[in-house]
């Protein structure tokens, strides 16, 4: 069985940082493309990065770029978003996700509208709340 457990959410006053974690089981990630996404009360769920699966390079959208980081652990089989200068228009709910299927897992020009049944594998999500 594929899952994905996400951790490290918290509460952060605005500038500050928080790591965020992605660990799989029943599946390598690193055989996976990886997506974050999040969902803020009262929105849709949005995608913030995608991590293509046979380049590991990762697409972010334009709100968190040259903030956050997304990374791999091979060897603990876990993705870490790294989240730097949160801004209180961060706080949501984030998710991973995870897919094998044959265009998203090259991270597409479309791929922040995937749809959710286009992932194998989705995390149960993990609060962060930016606030002073």
């Amino acid at each position: 069985q594929l899952q994905l457990v996400e951790s490290g959410g918290g509460l952060v006053q605005p500038g500050g940082s928080l790591r965020l974690s992605c660990a799989a089981s029943g599946f390598t990630l690193d055989a996976y493309a990886i997506y974050w996404f999040r969902q803020a009360p009262g929105r849709e769920r949005e995608a913030v990065s995608c991590t293509s699966r046979s380049t590991g390079t990762t697409n972010y959208i334009q709100s968190v770029k040259g903030r956050f980081t997304v990374s791999r652990d091979n060897a603990k089989n876990t993705v870490s978003l790294q989240m730097n200068n949160l801004k209180p228009e961060d706080t949501a709910v984030y998710y991973c996700a995870a897919t094998n299927s044959e265009v998203p897992r090259m991270c597409p020009v479309f791929w922040q509208r995937l749809p959710r049944t286009t992932f194998d594998s989705w995390g149960q999500g993990t609060q962060v709340t930016v606030s002073s």
